[in-house]
């Protein structure tokens, strides 16, 4: 019964855990990518470093434009399924409310 309850524990932990959705661009009006982690920090710096293959890679997008906090991820996940079937402008007017300037929110994450 222990092992159980040790594993129930753990599984309650890897769910309970929180997630962020994010959105990466590579320059101000470009190309945007809309993705979720548990660790935006982590995530953000494979994209700036080009150390996964694919469509981050391709267009460089490694630039952290818009982020959003959720304390479970099944929510973070829930939210970003639905925001990739948003149009384009919704997604730009997210950015803009929070960074209007576009810049590089990366940097703030490490303060």
């Amino acid at each position: 019964m222990r092992g159980l309850v040790s594993g129930i524990s753990a599984m309650q932990a890897r769910v309970m855990r929180g997630g962020w959705v994010y959105i990466v661009a590579n320059r101000p009006n470009g190309v945007l990518y809309l993705g979720v982690t548990s660790d935006l920090s982590r995530r953000i710096w494979e994209h700036r470093e080009g150390s996964i293959d694919g469509f981050t890679k391709r267009y460089a997008l490694k630039r952290l434009t818009w982020y959003e906090r959720h304390e479970d991820i099944c929510d973070a996940i829930q939210r970003e399924k639905t925001m990739k079937h948003w149009s384009r402008a919704w997604k730009v007017r997210l950015i803009l409310d929070m960074n209007p300037d576009w810049r590089d929110l990366y940097e703030d994450l490490n303060r």
